[in-house]
């Protein structure tokens, strides 16, 4: 989040923020915050892999990236089961297993970085 801009608006029950008057799935408010961070890393390198891709016209490069974008989305709780419908140890699980393949993915010369 950039620092100069105040935190989105959210529902009242706190699923989801509130972006230009649109409704987005909040992330996972039980994701501690440096697993948080360090997802977000993964989603920023992965949503850059993705303007690179496009830019080099790059269709396998495109969908690789994607795929991170998707996965780290999924394990921040902003994509998939919503979170709020997952006892704590899925909840625990979603995060840590993304995490942990995203992870692979960076090891490995994906577009995620740590």
């Amino acid at each position: 989040m950039n620092a100069d801009k105040p935190p989105p608006d959210r529902t009242p029950d706190g699923r989801y923020v509130v972006i230009d008057g649109r409704r987005w799935r909040a992330t996972d408010p039980a994701i501690p915050e440096d697993v948080a961070a360090r997802l977000r890393s993964h989603l920023m390198a992965a949503r850059r892999g993705v303007g690179a891709a496009l830019r080099a016209q790059d269709a396998e490069a495109e969908r690789a990236a994607r795929d991170q974008v998707q996965a780290a989305k999924v394990a921040l709780g902003e994509r998939g089961t919503p979170w709020w419908d997952q006892s704590d140890p899925e909840r625990r699980a979603r995060w840590t297993q993304g995490l942990d393949a995203l992870d692979r993915a960076s090891d490995q010369g994906g577009t995620s970085k740590r």
